[in-house]
């Protein structure tokens, strides 16, 4: 019995060391939602009520299509973290990017989706909308992502069929 008691304790106790709060991930945080606060004020900056936030660099022709999130869009981009270190960029690999606009984070779902080609603008995706508590790769936990975006094409699909 005592042994029983011993492995549940023992499992308890490293639950509760799981859910502390990595302090990294909590002063990723706190840096970031004060760097999108400040950024909420700046000329041109807009705030989307999911959180998201962007600015208009260059606007492309008013006639092209917004892209939905099953079309692939065709995109120069970097991304950096806050302090400006960048994480990605297609600049630096020389060549634009073709994605399938719904595999991506939300928030370039969402912000892609409100542009046209021909644009280019800066999203500053908070991090439930980018990789959140997790990080990924090169990105902290609880990091605010700075995408400067180029959107050069989009190749439209259709709407999957629906079931039932």
């Amino acid at each position: 019995m005592n042994r029983r008691f011993a492995i549940l304790a023992l499992a308890a106790g490293l639950a509760a060391c799981q859910r502390r709060e990595d302090p990294q991930a909590k002063a990723n945080a706190d840096e970031g939602a004060a760097f999108l606060a400040k950024n909420a004020k700046e000329p041109g900056v807009v705030t989307r009520p999911s959180g998201l936030q962007y600015k208009v660099i260059r606007s492309g022709p008013e006639t092209g299509a917004h892209p939905r999130p099953q079309d692939e869009v065709r995109v120069h981009y970097e991304g950096t973290l806050i302090d400006g270190t960048v994480f990605d960029s297609s600049y630096r690999d020389g060549a634009p990017v073709v994605f399938t606009l719904g595999a991506l984070v939300p928030g370039w779902v969402e912000g892609i989706g409100l542009m046209r080609p021909g644009d280019e603008w800066y999203l500053y995706i908070p991090p439930k909308l980018g990789y959140g508590e997790d990080g990924q790769g090169p990105i902290p936990p609880n990091s605010v992502l700075v995408f400067r975006i180029e959107l050069l094409g989009v190749l439209p699909h259709a709407e999957p069929p629906k079931m039932g």
